[in-house]
């Protein structure tokens, strides 16, 4: 009975690890076709979220299931109710991906291509603790978002910059300031997955004691 558990478990974790590649591939092709104005691509991520919220079902009912049928002990209830809380974070990333569009503006905010490129990296990487249970990296981790909120300041600054220098671009700035907050929020999220991580092995969130 414990072998077909942990084998659920680990099917469970790597349904996990498929929606969060879903969400990544996502962040990086809507990057690709707001760089390129590629219409069709922006269109393809549209579609995929439908991919998303089909998988995010199914690891609600996988996880319901295990509770019902396995009734766990403490800490593998925790583990599942986690990943419960995980997909949801995944699936918030996922709509504010949809939200990001703009205009051809997209090299003149230098620190924008970084940005996502760090909020998706922590997205891959606090999945990753997650399923490994790795607390050490779930903290360093969330000590990564910093770096994203600087990046968030300097995209900032560059919106100031273009807009003094060409304030026609006014529209355009608003937008761009948007979408550095739409990659600050996933950012935010990236840290729910940790702090998560954190619970799921500790009983813990955010220092207070809950299982």
């Amino acid at each position: 009975m414990r072998i077909t558990y942990e084998h659920e478990l680990e099917e469970l974790n790597k349904c996990l690890r498929d929606m969060a590649m879903m969400v990544e591939k996502a962040i990086e092709q809507t990057f690709v076709a707001f760089e390129d104005q590629n219409y069709t691509m922006a269109e393809d991520v549209i579609k995929g979220d439908r991919n998303v919220n089909d998988m995010e079902r199914a690891i609600e009912s996988r996880c319901l299931s295990l509770i019902l049928r396995q009734q766990p002990v403490a800490r593998d209830l925790r583990q599942i109710s986690t990943a419960l809380k995980v997909v949801t974070d995944l699936e918030r990333i996922a709509e504010l991906i949809l939200r990001i569009k703009s205009d051809h503006a997209y090299h003149i905010v230098q620190h924008l291509p970084a940005m996502a490129a760090s909020a998706q990296k922590m997205v891959h990487d606090a999945v990753e603790a997650f399923i490994k249970q790795d607390v050490e990296e779930a903290e360093e981790i969330i000590r990564r978002d910093d770096e994203v909120d600087a990046l968030f300041n300097q995209v900032k600054s560059d919106v100031v910059e273009l807009l003094k220098s060409a304030p026609s671009h006014a529209d355009q700035g608003i937008d761009l300031l948007m979408i550095a907050k739409y990659l600050e929020r996933i950012g935010d999220h990236a840290v729910n997955v940790c702090e998560w991580t954190q619970f799921c092995k500790t009983g813990a969130l955010k220092n207070v004691r809950i299982m």
